[in-house]
C-alpha cells in the first residue's frame, strides 16, 4: 500500500499528463504503458471525463438499437415497452440505459406482464429470423456436389447410421434405416452413384403402433418415389404406458428401414472406403506428433 501511494503521490501532475495524453489520441493502454500506471482504478480516476478516441471504439451493428434504446429510455419507457419496441433482449437493454433515471410506474401488474410477453414474442421471432438466416446462408454456401463429395458423404452417413458387422453378428448386408427424409434422400442418391439398381431395393416402414400407420406408409412411399403396394410390412412398435412419448404429433411418420438386396460386396467396399476416410483424417494430425 506505502508503494502505491508513494507511486502515485503526485496525482494532479499525473493527471495532467494523462489527460494530455488522451488528447492527443491515445489508448488506454498507451498512456498505461507511457505513464507506467499498472492499476485500473488510478487510471480511470486520471482519464475521468475525458472520452475514449473514435479510433479506439470498435464498430458494433448494435450501435443504432443502441442509441435508440437510450432515447426511449429519457422518454420514459420501461425495459419491456423498450423491448416491444425494438425487439432486443432485455439484458441488452439493462446495459445500453443503466445509467439513465428509472421511469415511474404507470401501469397495473397485469398490464406490465402483458407488454413482458409481447416483448418475449418479439424476442422470439428475431432470434428464429437470425436462425432461418444463418440456416439458409449455410445452405447456398453448399452449392453443387461433385460425385467424389457425394460420395464420402454418403460413406459417412451409413457408417454413422447404417447397420454394420459386428463380432458377435457377423453379416455383411447393406441396411440403412432413419427418420429424416433428407437422410433418406440422400442415401438414395448415394446407392445410384454407386450403381444400385432401384430392384434391389427393399423398403420397410417403423412406426409406433398408436399412429396413423397408414398416413406413415404413404408418407415414405411418397419420399423414396414407389407405389404404397411396393412397401414391405410394416414393423410396429409397441406402446410402454410408462414412458412419456414426445413423437406424438402429426409430424410424426416413424423410420424407413430400406435393405439392399445380394449387398455383401458393397458392404465391404464402404467399410473399406471408411477405413480410407480415417486413415486420410488422421494422417496430418500423425505428422504434427513429435
Amino acid at each position: 500500500m506505502t508503494t502505491t501511494i508513494g507511486k502515485y503521490a503526485d496525482f494532479e501532475g499525473l493527471r495532467e499528463q494523462a489527460v494530455a495524453l488522451r488528447r492527443q489520441g491515445l489508448s488506454r493502454r498507451q498512456i498505461r504503458d507511457r505513464l507506467h500506471v499498472d492499476n485500473n482504478d488510478i487510471l480511470n480516476r486520471l482519464l475521468e471525463g475525458e472520452p475514449a478516441p473514435e479510433w479506439t471504439k470498435r464498430p458494433n451493428a448494435k450501435d443504432d438499437l443502441r442509441a435508440k434504446a437510450r432515447e426511449l429510455r429519457l422518454q420514459g419507457m420501461t425495459y419491456d415497452q423498450i423491448q416491444v419496441e425494438l425487439g432486443c433482449s432485455k439484458s441488452s437493454i439493462s446495459l445500453w440505459v443503466r445509467d439513465l433515471p428509472k421511469p415511474e410506474r404507470k401501469r397495473t401488474r397485469e398490464e406490465a406482464s402483458a407488454i413482458a410477453r409481447r416483448g418475449w414474442e418479439a424476442t422470439l421471432q428475431r432470434r428464429d429470423a437470425e436462425r432461418e438466416q444463418t440456416k439458409t446462408a449455410a445452405a447456398n454456401a453448399v452449392g453443387d456436389l461433385s460425385e467424389r463429395e457425394l460420395f464420402l458423404a454418403g460413406v459417412g452417413l451409413y457408417w454413422a447410421e447404417g447397420t454394420k458387422s459386428k463380432a458377435h453378428r457377423p453379416q455383411e448386408r447393406v441396411t440403412f434405416i432413419n427418420s429424416d427424409p433428407g437422410m433418406i434422400e440422400v442415401f438414395l442418391s448415394w446407392l445410384t452413384l454407386l450403381g444400385v439398381k432401384r430392384e434391389q431395393l427393399r423398403y420397410h416402414v417403423h412406426v409406433h403402433e398408436s399412429a396413423d400407420v397408414g398416413e406413415a406408409e404413404r408418407f415414405w412411399a411418397e419420399v423414396v418415389g414407389e407405389d404404397v403396394r411396393m412397401l414391405g410390412r410394416t414393423t410396429l412398435k409397441r406402446h410402454n404406458p410408462k414412458t412419456n412419448r414426445k413423437n406424438t404429433s402429426q409430424g410424426y411418420h416413424g423410420c424407413l428401414a430400406i435393405r439392399v438386396l445380394q449387398s455383401a460386396d458393397l458392404y465391404r467396399r464402404i467399410e473399406g472406403s471408411w477405413y480410407g476416410i480415417v486413415g486420410a483424417a488422421s494422417a496430418p494430425l500423425r505428422g504434427n506428433r513429435t
